[in-house]
């Protein structure tokens, strides 16, 4: 039975695919600041799971988590890295503390993460690292800057893991949602509405689900789907890849 750890959990994508993972045979440890919402994925996957609590942009808390997963299970066979944060300031009037927020957990962590997770997958001859990245890393978003450039490092990260890992059959690979109906979406999207001075909230919507070349949003379920794919089917032969769940809106 494969052990898999999925970050970012308490809701939204993380949710949906811990319980995914469960439902295909995985012992399923999740981590999360928000205890409540840890709490309730715990239950929707069922009895078995961990749940770890606690802020993983915390110097050697990622490490942390994925000791506690080896110490109960005595393995880890998939790490999903979806915690992120990310928040919306024009550029001109970016703060300190938003860039080392976001810097912090959406890079730093993960990278500890894929460190700690690799080491044990190292000893085991065996592993698959999913990281989840988004279309933003390959766009000039002004007013996100600091969420688009921490999505950058991780595309960056991904390809570093992917090759450093190689020698050991350890896979890292990364995920590319598009605009999909999660609480992150939605204050991300009503945050940009009011920078933009944008004040019917629907149109402004409209516009950006428009510019989807298949002219809806992602469901969380399909982006789910495609993160378990690379966590348990994906090809062997597949590493240092970018899997674009955008409807094309990443397309190039």
């Amino acid at each position: 039975m494969r052990v898999a750890l999925v970050t970012g959990a308490a809701g939204g994508l993380g949710r949906v695919v811990a319980e995914r993972l469960a439902a295909r045979g995985c012992r399923v440890a999740i981590a999360d600041i928000d205890a409540g919402g840890t709490a309730e994925t715990a239950r929707l996957v069922g009895e078995g799971c961990l749940p770890i609590v606690g802020d993983l942009a915390v110097e050697g808390a990622s490490e942390a988590a994925v000791g506690r997963v080896v110490d109960r299970w005595g393995r880890i066979d998939v790490l999903v890295n979806n915690a992120a944060w990310g928040g919306i300031e024009p550029f001109l009037e970016a703060t300190h503390a938003a860039w080392t927020r976001t810097l912090a957990l959406n890079v730093v962590a993960l990278a500890m993460a894929c460190k700690a997770a690799g080491r044990a997958m190292k000893a085991q001859g065996a592993g698959r690292i999913v990281n989840v990245t988004s279309p933003g890393s390959r766009m000039a978003l002004p007013d996100y800057a600091a969420y688009t450039a921490s999505k950058a490092a991780v595309d960056s990260i991904t390809r570093a893991a992917a090759v450093g890992l190689a020698p050991w059959g350890v896979l890292v690979n990364s995920v590319a949602p598009g605009m999909m109906d999660t609480e992150m979406q939605r204050s991300t999207e009503a945050a940009l509405a009011r920078v933009n001075g944008r004040n019917d909230l629907q149109a402004f919507l409209d516009e950006r689900t428009a510019r989807v070349p298949l002219g809806r949003r992602a469901e969380i379920g399909e982006v789910a789907d495609a993160v378990v794919w690379l966590a348990l089917d994906a090809p062997a032969y597949m590493t240092a890849e970018r899997l674009n769940m955008s409807g094309g809106l990443d397309k190039d």
